[in-house]
Parts: structure tokens; C-alpha cells; sequence
């Protein structure tokens, strides 16, 4: 195998597919990637059993071939390269880069054990790569990180022919985010369970793109569940998580009789600077009037703060108390100018959804369900 690849091709294409390695693998070679000369391109994977990634570039290919070296070592390597060519060649069981007037010679891996990726599941659809990004960022943070409740740590996906909606919960909270998308069969109707890191990594890495390719492949008797994701030269497939997701969509209410809207950004601030005092495990409370609320947290002889800002109250005054970093994740992810907080009763869950003006109808295709905290009054 020999070829020339331009550094920062290289450097990207490496660092890309080396972030799926894991980081105890359960054999040797799933520490390496894969590469493979063919014609004018190189193909890059990795594969872990749970999650693969693979990216075609563009190099010149003098001889075609396929070697297994150590991936991190390798990514290492190559961000650290100066900005000149890299010629690649394989000798025996080593590999050499040369870049200017730098040379690394690396042993290679048993290729032959390296496992077979796995197929990329039938298209499903396409989205917009930026408004998945923007729909993944708002609902993954309601994402379990607890990996004793696996269901949990996933985003359930529900398709409905042109509407995909994302739902996460972490039982404190409950994130639900709808968007349109481009189906490959208008009638189709399926729900699937993915892992958060899986669609953060991918709403992340790929939001150069324009649009996405989504594929699914729900049924079980055809092989393994999977989910996988393309755009831009980039390939990822993730096995999906198994298990009934609890019926969470019936915890937001029918309907609210109170609700109050604020200015985004400083009621961000106002929350930021109050929960300075707020100690571990301690909420910060909001209570609700005519034309204002109070933030407050701290009490008794330990530190305390408070600060009012002007809030248009639609129903009967209100206190209630939250998670402050729950509280301020919900309205980070919030892509308005307004926030509205809606309430049937001060010990029953919040939503908090957004809104462009002051007066006005809220946008429910993203919608934060947020239980309050009991506080000593």
C-alpha cells in the first residue's frame, strides 16, 4: 500500500473515525483503525460492536491495500504533523509517514481479525443537518448519564410519516422536540430507541453538511437493530437500545391555567447569579405576581440571594422551586426571545417552552417538563 494524502485531509478524516474507539476494547484490534487504499480514495473505519464509523477522502493511490494500526496513537500523530503531504506506505508488518522532515514508523495490527462493519440499515429519510443539530442539542440534555438505567440514557424516536419527534427523560425532567424531515416512504410509521451520545456525536460531527441521511432498521428477524447516519463522505451506524420506553408524552398536561412569560436571556442571568448560593441538592424558587417574578434561593443563616424581573402572569400568583442546573439547561436550550413557564399547580410539573413576542402564542415543537422541588416556605 502506498499513497499521499494532504495533512489536514488526513489529520480530519482520522480524528473523526478514531473518536468511536473504545476506550477498554474488548480485543486488541478494536483499539486500531482500518484503512483502506482504493483507486483515488481512502476509506477509514473503526467498529466496536456497538457503534461503527467510516469516511472516504480523496488521496492519490500509487497501490492499493488495506492495514489495521493503532488509532489514537495514529490521530495523535497526524495533529501534529506540520502542513505538507503525507506520503503512507506499508512495509512488511510496519507502516511510515513522511511528512516534510518528519518520519513515524508504526507496527501494524492483524487486519484479518478485524470484525466486519456492519450495513448500513434501507434510508428512511433525510433532515436538515442544522436543524437536527439544534433539535438533538435541546432534548439529549434530559438524557440519563446513569449507565445502571440503560433506557434511559437513549432518545426515543417516533416517526409519522413527515414529523420525527425526540423524547429524553432522566425522571426529574422530560425534554420533547418535534421537527419535519424528508421520508423516504410518506406513510411509514416506526419508533426506535438511540443512544444520546450516539445522536449528539453525530449532530455534532456532521453539521457541515446540508442534509443527513437517516437509515432504521427496527426488525429484529432481518439482523441486528440499527440506526445509522450519513452525510459528506461520513458514515456512522449505532446499535439501537433495546427495551420499552416508559410512556412519558402523557406527563405533559392536557392543559395549563397559569402561565407566565419573561425575557430569555435575563431571566438566564437572574437564574445564573441567584443559584451562586444554592447549595448541593438546594432548588431555586420562583415566585410568580402581577408584572414580576422573584428568584430567590439561600435560607436561614446560610447565603442568600434574590432578584425580580418583570414577567407578564397570565392566572393566579404561583411559587415553586427547581433544580437550578435542571432550570437553566431548559432555558439554554431555548432558541427565543421569550420563555414561557406554564404551571397547573405549584407541586405538579412545569413546561417551559419558548416564545418570539411577549404577547402571543408559544411554540410547542419544543417543549421542557420540569418537576418542582418541595422548599420550606
Amino acid at each position: 500500500m502506498r499513497f499521499r494524502v494532504e495533512r489536514d485531509v488526513l489529520t480530519e478524516a482520522v480524528t473523526w473515525t478514531a473518536r468511536t474507539l473504545p476506550t477498554r476494547p474488548a480485543v486488541p484490534v478494536l483499539a486500531g483503525v482500518r484503512i483502506e487504499a482504493t483507486a483515488e480514495s481512502l476509506v477509514l473505519s473503526t467498529f466496536d460492536y456497538e457503534v461503527s464509523a467510516r469516511s472516504e477522502t480523496a488521496a492519490e493511490v500509487e497501490e492499493a491495500g488495506v492495514v489495521l494500526v493503532s488509532g489514537r496513537l495514529l490521530a495523535d500523530i497526524c495533529k501534529s504533523l506540520p502542513a505538507k503531504p503525507v506520503d503512507v506506505s506499508l512495509e512488511g508488518t510496519k507502516i511510515t509517514l513522511t511528512c516534510g522532515a518528519s518520519r513515524f514508523t508504526l507496527l501494524t495490527m492483524p487486519v484479518d481479525d478485524y470484525p466486519a462493519l456492519p450495513q448500513i440499515p434501507q434510508l428512511s429519510g433525510s433532515v436538515d443537518a442544522g436543524l437536527l443539530a439544534e433539535a438533538v442539542s435541546q432534548v439529549t440534555i434530559a438524557a440519563s448519564r446513569d449507565e445502571t438505567l440503560p433506557l434511559l440514557t437513549g432518545v426515543r424516536v417516533e416517526i409519522e410519516g413527515e414529523k420525527v419527534t425526540f423524547l429524553a427523560t432522566d425522571r426529574y425532567r422530560l425534554a420533547l422536540r418535534e421537527l419535519t424531515w424528508t421520508p423516504a416512504d410518506p406513510a411509514a410509521s416506526m419508533t426506535a430507541l438511540v443512544r444520546a451520545r450516539t445522536l449528539s456525536d453525530v449532530a455534532k460531527s456532521m453539521t457541515s453538511a446540508g442534509s443527513i441521511d437517516v437509515a432504521l432498521s427496527t426488525d429484529a428477524t432481518a439482523g441486528p437493530a440499527l440506526v445509522g447516519f450519513e452525510a459528506g463522505g461520513r458514515r456512522t451506524t449505532s446499535l439501537l437500545v433495546e427495551g420499552d420506553y416508559p410512556p412519558v408524552r402523557r406527563l405533559f398536561p392536557d392543559e395549563t391555567t397559569t402561565h407566565a412569560v419573561i425575557d430569555t436571556e435575563p431571566l438566564i442571568a437572574a437564574a445564573r447569579r441567584v443559584s451562586l448560593v444554592a447549595e448541593r441538592n438546594t432548588p431555586i424558587r420562583l415566585s410568580f405576581s402581577d408584572g414580576q417574578v422573584v428568584l430567590e434561593a439561600g435560607q436561614g443563616d446560610d447565603a442568600q440571594a434574590s432578584e425580580a424581573l418583570e414577567a407578564n402572569l397570565v392566572g393566579e400568583p404561583i411559587t415553586t422551586a427547581f433544580n437550578p442546573h435542571y432550570f437553566l439547561d431548559g432555558l439554554g436550550a431555548l432558541s427565543t426571545s421569550h420563555a414561557r413557564l406554564s404551571f397547573t399547580h405549584p407541586s405538579k410539573p412545569a413546561v417551559l417552552t419558548g416564545q418570539a413576542e411577549a404577547e402571543g402564542d408559544d411554540d410547542s415543537s419544543f417543549r421542557y417538563l420540569l418537576m418542582p422541588i418541595r422548599f420550606a416556605g
